[in-house]
C-alpha cells in the first residue's frame, strides 16, 4: 500500500480515500466538504492535530480549517486538547462511533426536524382555519404532522436508552418486527 506523507503525518492510501469519501458524503448530507474531511482526518488520527497540520495534510486554507473546527466544536464532534509544551490548539474527534452518531442525530434534529415541525404546525393551523383549503391538503398535512410527531417521540425514547442496550435493540431489526407482527395492525406478513 502507498503511504502519503505530508508534514509529520503519514496517511495510507485507504485512509486518504476514506477522508475524501467522507468529505463527498458530507456534501450529500448538506455538510461542507472541508468540515467533513477535517472530521474524518481527526476521527482516524491516533493523536490530536493542530490547525496547521490539518491544513497541510488536507491542502485546505488555514482560515477554512479554523472555521470548520469551530463548526465541528459546536456540533461537539471535535474537542480542544491541551498538549504540554505547545501553545497551539490541538483537536481530536469523538472516537466512540455511537456517541458520534448520537450527537449528529441530535444536531440534525435540532437544526432541521424541529424547525420543520414548527413551520408545518403553523401551516396546518392556517389551513384548518381557511375554509377555501382543500380538505385533502388538510388531511395530508395532518398525516405529515402526525408522522413528524411520532418520529420526535421515538427519538426522545431512543435517546434515553443506554448505549449498551441500544445496540442489541438495533441488531434485533426485523426479528423484532417478526416477533411483534401478531400484535401490529397492518403487520409485514399482512402486507405481502
Amino acid at each position: 500500500m502507498t503511504e502519503i506523507t505530508v508534514s509529520s503525518i503519514r496517511l495510507s492510501e485507504p485512509t486518504r480515500n476514506f477522508i475524501l469519501h467522507w468529505g463527498d458524503m458530507g456534501g450529500q448530507w448538506g455538510v461542507n466538504r472541508s468540515v467533513a474531511q477535517i472530521h474524518a482526518l481527526l476521527f482516524v488520527s491516533n493523536s490530536p492535530l493542530h490547525a496547521e497540520e490539518i491544513s497541510d495534510v488536507l491542502e485546505i486554507a488555514r482560515s477554512n480549517v479554523s472555521n470548520s473546527l469551530k463548526e465541528l466544536t459546536t456540533w461537539d464532534l471535535v474537542r480542544r486538547v491541551p498538549i504540554a509544551g505547545d501553545r497551539r490548539d490541538h483537536f481530536e474527534a469523538e472516537g466512540d462511533v455511537w456517541e458520534m452518531a448520537s450527537r449528529i442525530v441530535a444536531m440534525r434534529k435540532t437544526r432541521e426536524l424541529d424547525p420543520a415541525s414548527k413551520t408545518l404546525n403553523a401551516f396546518l393551523d392556517q389551513a384548518k382555519d381557511d375554509p377555501t383549503t382543500n380538505p385533502v391538503a388538510v388531511e395530508r398535512l395532518t398525516d405529515l404532522q402526525d408522522l413528524i410527531s411520532t418520529l420526535d417521540q421515538w427519538y426522545k425514547q431512543m435517546d434515553r436508552v443506554p448505549k449498551a442496550r441500544l445496540l442489541p435493540l438495533i441488531k434485533l431489526g426485523s426479528k423484532a418486527v417478526d416477533l411483534l407482527s401478531p400484535f401490529i395492525k397492518g403487520s409485514a406478513s399482512s402486507k405481502k
